[in-house]
């Protein structure tokens, strides 16, 4: 695929534009988003997305177009995913809801530039290295085991264990833990400038993207090999993550089997990058360094065909779920009522 640089220039500008523009409408009124607004956002970035997939297709053809829409809707789940630990932290952070939605922008932006840093490295190695290939698909492979079993496990994720960077953060600089300063990073008390509640979240957000990126990159390297398709699937994925976040709310909840559906998702995208990394084989202790034919060649259509029905079957399969659970809850809950309303009326 040959992006003009124009078309770089242009894509990255209009980001900027629609992230800046997000910020000041973020930040003129510190508010929790009403449920039109983060339907209405959400709808624009969403229907962006797609309008941005079709012109892939129709300009430069359908198998780029199809793995723009592979790597957005693996990113996107990914990012939905993230959602869970965002919540963790702002609760960890005590964060008031009307601010919350500017510790998510600044935690989007930190994300975006560190994806783009990853994806700048990342597309360098597998150009010069194509044994890279095998590391990422081994690597994907020991996450999706590693979600997988906590999945299963119910691993506790109530609370949130700051990373070193939080711990050093809090120990070297002086603090507050004030929400006095609202969404300021910074605040003078007694003539001395302390970082903020905010500021830590903010860092805590980031950092946390960090280690995130380490498992949605090679997994969209899996799909596409085109940085700029890399990119702009993470630049979508991340633009409505925000108002996804206050969306679906309790719904995040309800999605008991996201785990699981991911760990499936990215167990088969790297058994995708083992097989593509068995193909371009140069390693001399594998097959006397020749390609090895007999590994499947996984279809970029195929690969969209397993993404969506991997989620819709956890989006459904966890609704019903949900939904079971909630019921059972409900009908306990009404006998327990109801015996206590048979002994008051025998008491009576």
């Amino acid at each position: 695929m040959d992006v003009h640089p124009w078309v770089w220039g242009v894509s990255l500008v209009v980001t900027l534009v629609v992230l800046s523009f997000d910020v000041w409408w973020a930040m003129r009124n510190p508010h929790v988003p009403s449920r039109k607004e983060t339907t209405t956002f959400l709808s624009i970035y969403v229907g962006a997305a797609v309008l941005f997939g079709i012109g892939v297709w129709v300009l430069a053809g359908g198998q780029y177009g199809t793995e723009f829409f592979a790597g957005w809707l693996t990113e996107y789940s990914l990012s939905i995913d993230n959602l869970f630990i965002f919540l963790i932290i702002m609760s960890s952070f005590g964060v008031p809801r009307k601010y919350q939605q500017d510790a998510l922008l600044w935690g989007i932006i930190i994300a975006l530039v560190l994806r783009a840093i990853f994806i700048a490295v990342g597309a360098s190695a597998i150009n010069a290295f194509s044994w890279v290939f095998y590391i990422f698909g081994a690597f994907l492979i020991y996450t999706a085991v590693k979600l997988f079993l906590e999945s299963i496990n119910d691993t506790d994720e109530d609370d949130f264990e700051e990373n070193g960077l939080i711990r050093f953060a809090k120990k070297h600089l002086p603090s507050t833990d004030s929400w006095e300063g609202g969404t300021s990073l910074f605040l003078k008390e007694n003539g001395k400038r302390l970082i903020t509640p905010m500021f830590l979240t903010i860092l805590a957000l980031g950092s946390t993207d960090l280690l995130f990126a380490l498992d949605s990159i090679p997994a969209i390297f899996g799909l596409t090999q085109e940085p700029y398709l890399v990119l702009m699937a993470n630049v979508f994925a991340l633009m409505g993550l925000r108002q996804l976040y206050f969306l679906l709310g309790d719904l995040l909840q309800r999605l008991v089997y996201l785990g699981i559906g991911l760990a499936v998702l990215l167990a088969f995208i790297g058994l995708k990058l083992i097989f593509h990394a068995m193909h371009e084989n140069e390693l001399p202790f594998i097959n006397g360094g020749e390609h090895i034919a007999w590994a499947p060649d996984i279809p970029i259509a195929v690969s969209l065909g397993a993404i969506v029905v991997i989620l819709g079957v956890t989006t459904i399969a966890s609704l019903w779920k949900s939904r079971k659970d909630e019921r059972a809850g409900h009908d306990d809950q009404g006998n327990r009522i109801d015996g206590v309303l048979e002994s008051s009326d025998d008491h009576l």
